[in-house]
């Protein structure tokens, strides 16, 4: 055989075979955004205009029974790693090493990433957007923790959990700080325009993993005056109105049974809620300008996800891109008073708020879709059953095709693929678990035990007739109080969970790098 014809036939071959592969492995965009409550999209019930979003919903699946873990961190490092975070080092936050176990403020090196895991399945792999995974004593030089070293082949964003949208610091690429920005930055659009660069650059002979981590909406509420702007008349009608229009339109599409009462968490704001009458017209204007910030930050990221997937398409691998996106908690009760008022509205119809494991601060938004149109078996439909963040990492390695690498010893994964739920079939039920500050959960089934902190009584909770947690039936059932707090504690003990902590914010910080000065996150 002619040489020059062997080389052309091994290199087609080759091509072939990569190409063929590219087609059974889907390429996979995961969006996880910020602080952002279950009802705060159009497709959950609002009146935020958020149309690419609701536009990847209407395609495919959206979940109403999905939870976090309550916080930022701990999520991230969940969903990073397909597990519950305090086995992996991430029981509470990055901002202090606590050098113990289940606390040291970023992901233990035994475990893999969902990067690593994808990578060693053949991925490219990509990250744009926030870490906050790695402890904030590691910021100064690389420690082993960085996305770049944890098994994303290019970063850019920052490392830490917060700061001004306009000038973040630092800002890494790769491992190299960007010192210069220019006058028109924007976190949310520079975040959406690395991921658009990474997709325009990356080599579709190789299927491709994009994390795209917003910081969008959490504090501080920072957005261009133009896009306010277009944001404040809507809620000049004030959060009542709002509040009960979104519970409506949350019952039209599906998502609450159509017997459910909109509650008011009289008790969340110290016995009274107030009408919004009752506020002043400062307030008012306050509470108006805000949540019109807020909103506009959702849109800005709605838009970027908007030229996010009209780039995919002009790459030419949609229809093989399968898109992932979720919130990693509920919105917050920061702010003040004002601040309280908008996650009443962001979070119904739920209880509670970010940092406590009710269902305000564990529920979020869960969209699923292929761009593929054939594969979107369910498209437009509703998952009901139970779901949790640690189901990403088992799912992103369902579409891969992709086994559990063999270099780490850890490989029995708490979470489940819901890949299932796309051909009919249901989501293998568990027993789900919460901790974080000292507020703990578990739902087993129908039941859900849970307490604001570990001097707080236990609450027990049917979610059945009650998803919205407003009756105690802990006096009326002890049994069951007495059984799910049996298997919480075994579940605590066996994930690194104790002693439980409940110190306030700086209280905690100081403590522990009294304790032990070493902040580097390292061994």
């Amino acid at each position: 055989m002619n040489k020059l014809l062997f080389v052309l036939l091994v290199v087609c071959g080759t091509n072939q075979y990569v190409n063929a592969q590219s087609v059974q492995s889907p390429n996979i965009v995961l969006i996880l955004c910020d602080d952002m409550g279950f009802s705060d999209l159009g497709c959950y019930g609002s009146e935020i205009q958020t149309p690419n979003i609701d536009k990847l919903a209407q395609e495919g699946i959206r979940f109403s029974q999905f939870k976090n873990t309550g916080r930022s961190c701990p999520s991230r490092a969940s969903m990073l790693t397909g597990r519950y975070q305090h086995e992996v080092g991430m029981g509470w936050m990055a901002e202090v090493d606590e050098h113990r176990p289940g606390y040291r403020g970023q992901i233990d090196k035994e475990y893999p990433t969902i990067a690593e895991v994808m990578k060693s399945g053949g991925y490219s792999t990509y990250m744009s957007g926030k870490w906050h995974v790695t402890t904030t004593g590691g910021y100064d030089s690389p420690n082993g923790s960085y996305p770049v070293q944890r098994g994303f082949d290019k970063y850019y964003g920052c490392l830490h959990g917060g700061g001004s949208y306009y000038k973040p610091s630092p800002v890494y690429n790769n491992l190299e700080k960007v010192t210069d920005l220019p006058d028109d930055y924007y976190y949310t659009q520079a975040i959406t325009d690395s991921a658009a660069s990474y997709v325009q650059a990356h080599d579709t002979r190789k299927p491709m993993f994009l994390y795209v981590a917003h910081y969008a909406p959490h504090l501080p509420l920072q957005a261009p005056a133009e896009y306010v702007k277009r944001c404040i008349d809507r809620y000049k009608v004030g959060y009542d109105v709002l509040r009960k229009q979104r519970f409506e339109k949350q019952k039209r599409i599906g998502l609450i049974p159509d017997n459910m009462e909109l509650p008011v968490f009289n008790k969340e704001f110290g016995g009274k809620r107030p009408a919004w009458e009752e506020l002043t017209p400062e307030q008012q204007n306050k509470w108006i300008k805000d949540m019109a910030t807020y909103a506009a930050m959702i849109e800005i990221m709605d838009e970027g996800i908007g030229k996010l997937v009209e780039e995919i398409k002009k790459k030419g691998i949609y229809e093989n891109t399968v898109f992932l996106f979720l919130s990693d908690n509920g919105a917050i009760s920061e702010g003040g008073f004002i601040g309280q008022l908008m996650s009443d509205l962001s979070n119904a119809p739920y209880r509670s708020y970010k940092k406590w494991v009710f269902q305000g601060g564990t529920s979020t938004p869960f969209i699923l879709t292929y761009g593929d149109k054939k594969k979107n078996i369910k498209k437009g439909e509703i998952c009901r059953q139970p779901a949790h963040i640690i189901d990403i990492m088992p799912t992103c390695m369902a579409l891969g095709k992709i086994e559990y690498p063999k270099t780490f010893s850890h490989s029995d994964l708490p979470g489940t693929s819901l890949l299932p739920f796309l051909k009919g079939q249901p989501i293998k039920p568990r027993t789900l678990y919460f901790e974080h500050q000292s507020s703990c959960a578990i739902i087993d089934a129908n039941w859900k035990l849970v307490r604001a902190d570990r001097n707080s009584q236990w609450e027990l909770i049917n979610l059945t007739i009650d998803p919205f947690e407003t009756s105690n039936l802990a006096e009326k059932y002890p049994e069951k109080v007495e059984e799910l707090e049996s298997k919480w504690i075994n579940w605590a003990n066996t994930h690194k969970v104790f002693p439980l902590e409940d110190k306030a914010w700086t209280e905690r910080i100081n403590f522990y790098q009294k304790k032990n000065s070493d902040q580097r996150g390292e061994d």
